[in-house]
């Protein structure tokens, strides 16, 4: 298998679905440390769909880094998507983090 290979076929889906999952899990602990929602059931739902969004922007996001930078430096692609992935991660808990402002 190839570097190229490698990184299309494994390392993309597996980062872009990880940073999905660490969304949905740190946006259910921040709505939960705020009381949001009816019961966890009541936010399953939305949770799904911001989780959908985010593993899809996380995707393209691992797709672009490693397709334009991966070839003339791996180290630097695998440094973009962290970085990119903690960025998006920070402006999703941001967004949609805190439903009643940061009284809570």
């Amino acid at each position: 298998m190839t570097r190229g290979q490698w990184g299309g076929c494994v390392l993309i889906p597996v980062a872009g679905l990880a940073t999905g999952l660490l969304g949905i899990r740190l946006l259910s602990a921040a709505w939960q440390a705020c009381d949001a929602g009816v019961n966890a059931s009541a936010n399953a739902l939305a949770l799904l769909l911001y989780g959908a969004l985010l593993t899809l922007l996380a995707l393209a996001w691992w797709g672009t880094a490693l397709g334009y930078i991966g070839p003339r430096n791996a180290a630097a692609a695998l440094l973009a998507g962290t970085a990119g992935s903690a960025l998006m991660l920070w402006l999703f808990l941001a967004v949609l983090g805190i439903p009643h402002g940061y009284a809570c």
